[in-house]
């Protein structure tokens, strides 16, 4: 699950790509401290309506649309878990 994926845009794994976008949606200071992949995104201070923009930020991002049953506390829980959500999409054409 630590595996860095490629997923071609300048070069950047989507691991990097959804480091940058949740510091993005974070803000400062949340998103200027270390951000462990494996901790929970709620402990990192994603509020409900930043998770939202985070959501809409990854579809946008990756250029995926998350289907309503991937809308999950389980595939949102972490860096880690997203990042596996998203692989998966690119790779069956999300």
């Amino acid at each position: 699950m630590n595996e860095l994926r490629e997923t071609s845009v300048n070069d950047l794994t989507a691991r990097e790509r959804l480091l940058t976008v949740i510091r993005q949606v974070l803000g400062q200071p949340a998103g200027s401290r270390p951000l462990p992949i494996d901790a929970r995104l709620s402990d990192l201070g994603m509020s409900s309506i930043k998770m939202i923009n985070f959501m809409l930020a990854v579809e946008v991002e990756f250029g995926i649309a998350i289907p309503q049953g991937d809308i999950t506390p389980e595939n949102f829980q972490s860096i880690s878990s997203v990042e596996t959500l998203v692989v998966r999409l690119i790779d069956s054409g999300g």
